[in-house]
């Protein structure tokens, strides 16, 4: 059967396509993956400490006047660490969760520091009676973008609220707000079993570790003791 001119001239085309007489198809240039944020070098934050703390949410044992110490803590890298749960205390963490004091804890934060391993030092208000508030505000930078923050829950043996190495960085920017559930912590270094136990030194210390049992929990459960709010202010 005879070719239509048609045919014959597609023939010719296609032919000479394949031969280099035609430009071939270009494969369309993939889209170039979009950059990851970059955190502000700084930020500044703000916290707020809630303490929830209070009778009917631990009624066992619950002691006359329920408050907690001044808020301590700092802004760090992974490079050190302030307190970890299964670790065990050091002289500033005993301090604070025994005493309620600021020191020698500000010390470590203020050593740590000068070796570059953390960035500033946070101090913050007390609860005089619970529940309440208190608040600190700090800055922080991206190469030590961790916040460590406690606080002792008074009275008591050596028990204590806070947070370890939290990181205020997520997705690739500064975490313009997060609330953290604060649960009670035994730091190890007295062996009280009671709010209003007499001093009775733990030796050796044992590792920080979370309380679970009387007087805190309530019907076989831990409520929390309060929240740790912070807040991006730029």
């Amino acid at each position: 059967m005879r070719k239509t001119l048609e045919q014959t001239l597609f023939l010719a085309a296609a032919l000479a396509s394949g031969c280099g007489g035609g430009s071939p198809a270009t494969a369309p240039t993939p889209a170039s993956p979009s950059p990851a944020p970059t955190p502000a070098p700084t930020a500044l934050y703000g916290v707020v400490f809630e303490a929830v703390w209070r009778e009917d949410t631990h009624p066992t044992d619950f002691p006359g006047s329920p408050h907690f110490s001044p808020l301590i803590g700092g802004t760090h890298s992974s490079l050190v660490r302030f307190w970890t749960p299964g670790g065990m205390a050091s002289d500033g963490i005993e301090a604070m969760a025994e005493e309620g004091r600021t020191s020698p804890l500000d010390a470590e934060v203020e050593s740590a520091i000068a070796a570059g391993t953390a960035f500033s030092l946070i101090q913050g208000s007390s609860i005089p009676r619970s529940p309440g508030t208190a608040s600190a505000e700090f800055e922080i930078d991206r190469d030590h973008p961790l916040v460590t923050l406690v606080s002792m829950i008074a009275p008591s043996p050596d028990w204590f609220v806070g947070v370890s190495a939290l990181s205020l960085i997520d997705n690739g920017d500064w975490v313009a707000e997060t609330t953290v559930s604060l649960y009670p912590w035994d730091a190890g270094t007295d062996n009280g079993t009671t709010y209003n136990s007499r001093d009775r030194d733990a030796r050796p210390r044992l590792p920080i570790a979370r309380l679970e049992g009387a007087p805190v929990a309530f019907d076989g459960a831990v409520a929390p003791f309060g929240t740790f709010t912070f807040r991006r202010v730029r």
